[in-house]
């Protein structure tokens, strides 16, 4: 775990707990007993503590979450280190975040590559760092930058530490820890991080709440964020800590930062796959082809070719191919016009595209993914085309959102090569793959489809086969619920008002706008059959055609929509529905209650292979708020008996097809979370 090197009159501390150097009670007693025992030690003259492998330390240690802290505690051997009578110096390369920052911080001296990463993202469990973060950063950095850091959870390079003094000196990788050995050498004393004044001129955290509000509102951690690196200005670093722990127990114990956790948890859960060999060798994927180069084609082909990996991208028609291709130039040049990729990356990337016109092209192409519109004729010609020219071995993937990949696989002769790869979109920007495990999809095939889903930075999670997978057969209940109570006598901004209010970043209605009023239109403007019909007769179609559900302004905003409400009124008296008033509760019951009790289903059918797979998928898919955990850890925290008595009491307005989930009543009865009923 920790070993120590003599160069010279220079102690080398090196960190080793790979593959991400954690904290472990371990490290922590080994770093603390070789900085005490340099103490009395004549023949040492300067310490420097650095990584080995790829980086310094990523921080605490994950499996230590939730337990008992054995001593030394990280604060303990940080006070340590800042106390030592001899200079130490901090050697960083590859990642410090977390505890490992403040373990740099409170050396006193630090050197680091150009590309290291420094951070300190524990407000993303719902938590600040606890091992004098709050206290030390602002008396290196200032005020804004401490705040960035500490409070946003933003990481910064080695190259930028330099600039706001967080780092005194940036070495060569290569050279690190004999550049911080030289450097080591020259010191004469120690340098406490804790003994420095802050510097600030008052005005910084107004500013900076007013810049940030809408990132922070409503989150308990970056709330107390800043109030521990206000308490940095006015209080000792011991009696900040001492503030700073206060906090951070407090953070600790409360539901948001639990929440947080469970989806940090839920998110590494689910690369786990149940079924499958530890063992199970990988298809190799040197080439990927797409088939459709529309608005999904074009993002999906973007991911791959952003990780560097070849696509050949296939269209029926020279006039979609190149407005396809278009866009996506038009979506690299934007990232890079936000700074986010250099001119160079966008050329890199486009060059590793092959557009054309020939099915044919694909041959010789590791994966293929249709990502053609939602009609199963249409897929199934696809893939029976596919069976004929892909070559032996090849992944056959489709993207649908709601139809059978079992149904799909059967035109083929190699069933077991089929898979569904789910991306929600926009492709290239969301992180949700949904990786759907056919009936005969083969082991190594799927496992496949997770790691390459991972490898261009997505978060995969296998779902079984039914109409809309885990996510959109959530969401059709809470579609339905929405548009029922329109009809009953709700406004859409009252129903939406709900969602937002709970910290979705939109209500249902707004969402359907969003996707498009018309979809599954059946474009016949005389067969009013339904208030969608009703609203689409009269080309209302949502967002895009400046008005669905709303009226939408220049800027897309969502605006009372008089004409929307003619139309409702109309089609509810001519369906003879009278109005009545509807409360939030109600709103509450039928928009959201109605996803958890579906959840259940989905789970107890092993759709989904475990309670905290559905939380991912709508944390990732559907912009579900992390803070709350996901709709089933949300469920089990307010309470599944409570979900289920509201279910029972408005059970009569949920329509005909209604059915309480057995798990989730079951779970209620027994006061079992779903996932320890569903093992019984």
């Amino acid at each position: 775990m920790i070993e120590t090197h003599r160069h010279g009159t220079i102690l080398a501390i090196q960190i080793g707990n790979p593959p991400v150097n954690a904290l472990s009670e371990d490290v922590r007693r080994g770093i603390y007993q070789a900085i005490e025992a340099a103490q009395s030690d004549d023949g040492i003259s300067a310490i420097v503590i650095h990584g080995a492998g790829r980086m310094f330390s990523a921080g605490a240690d994950i499996t230590e979450f939730g337990k008992p802290l054995a001593e030394p505690g990280l604060a303990v051997v940080i006070d340590a280190i800042e106390a030592s009578a001899k200079p130490v110096v901090a050697a960083i390369h590859g990642s410090a975040l977390g505890g490992g920052l403040e373990v740099a911080l409170g050396a006193h001296y630090r050197v680091a590559t150009a590309s290291a990463k420094l951070g300190l993202p524990e407000v993303a469990l719902g938590l600040l760092p606890g091992a004098g973060g709050t206290q030390r950063l602002p008396r290196l950095v200032g005020i804004p930058a401490a705040l960035d850091m500490i409070v946003l959870g933003s990481p910064i390079s080695g190259a930028k530490a330099l600039d706001i003094d967080l780092v005194d000196k940036v070495v060569p990788e290569q050279r690190l820890v004999e550049d911080a050995i030289a450097y080591a050498a020259k010191l004469d004393r120690p340098r406490p991080t804790g003994e420095r004044a802050v510097s600030f001129d008052g005005g910084e955290f107004d500013r900076f709440a007013e810049q940030n509000a809408r990132k922070i509102k409503g989150l308990d951690a970056p709330q107390a964020c800043i109030e521990a690196v206000r308490a940095a200005t006015t209080l000792s670093l011991a009696d900040g800590q001492e503030k700073e722990r206060s906090l951070f127990h407090r953070l600790m114990d409360g539901a948001q930062s639990k929440a947080l956790r469970h989806a940090f948890f839920a998110e590494r859960a689910a690369a786990k796959i149940d079924g499958l060999p530890k063992d199970v060798a990988l298809r190799s994927v040197a080439k990927v082809g797409v088939i459709g180069a529309g608005t999904m084609g074009g993002g999906i082909s973007m991911n791959f070719l952003s990780a560097g990996i070849p696509v050949t991208i296939v269209e029926m028609a020279e006039e979609a191919l190149d407005r396809g291709t278009g866009l996506m130039r038009k979506n690299y040049e934007a990232t890079a016009a936000k700074g986010r990729m250099t001119g160079a990356q966008v050329e890199g990337a486009l060059a590793l595209l092959t557009p054309t016109l020939d099915f044919s092209a694909l041959s010789d192409c590791d994966l293929i993914i249709e990502a053609v519109y939602e009609n199963m004729d249409v897929k199934k010609e696809i893939f029976a085309r596919l069976d004929g020219i892909a070559k032996p071995g090849a992944i056959l993937a489709s993207n649908t959102s709601y139809l059978s990949v079992d149904e799909i696989a059967e035109v083929t002769k190699r069933p077991q090569d089929v898979v569904g790869l789910h991306f929600f979109s926009p492709a290239n920007i969301m992180k949700l793959v949904e990786v759907v495990r056919g009936d005969k999809t083969a082991s190594d095939v799927l496992a496949t489809g997770m790691a390459i889903a991972r490898k261009i930075g997505k978060v995969p999670v296998v779902s079984g086969v039914c109409f809309g997978f885990i996510g959109n057969r959530m969401l059709d209940p809470r579609l339905e619920g929405a548009m029922e109570m329109l009809l009953e006598g709700a406004t859409p901004d009252q129903i939406d008002r709900v969602s937002v209010g709970f910290g979705m970043p939109m209500g249902p209605l707004q969402m359907i706008d969003l996707a498009g009023v018309d979809i599954g239109w059946h474009r016949d403007p005389t067969r009013i059959e339904s208030l969608r019909d009703a609203l689409n007769a009269l080309g209302r179609w949502g967002q895009k055609a400046g008005g669905g559900f709303y009226d939408y302004d220049e800027k897309r905003r969502p605006l009372p929509s008089p004409a929307a409400t003619g139309i409702i009124d109309d089609y509810r008296a001519k369906a003879g529905v009278t109005p009545r008033a509807i409360s939030d509760e109600e709103i509450m019951v039928r928009t959201m209650h109605v996803m958890v009790n579906e959840g259940a289903k989905i789970l107890s059918e092993g759709i989904a292979q475990r309670a905290s797979d559905i939380d991912v998928v709508w944390i990732y898919g559907y912009g579900w708020p992390r803070h709350t955990g996901g709709p089933m850890f949300w469920a089990e925290q307010v309470g599944l008996t409570k979900i289920v008595a509201d279910l029972e009491r408005y059970a009569d307005r949920l329509g005909d097809d209604f059915s309480l989930s057995p798990l989730l009543a079951k779970a209620a009865r027994d006061g079992r979370s779903l996932d320890q009923a569903k093992a019984r």
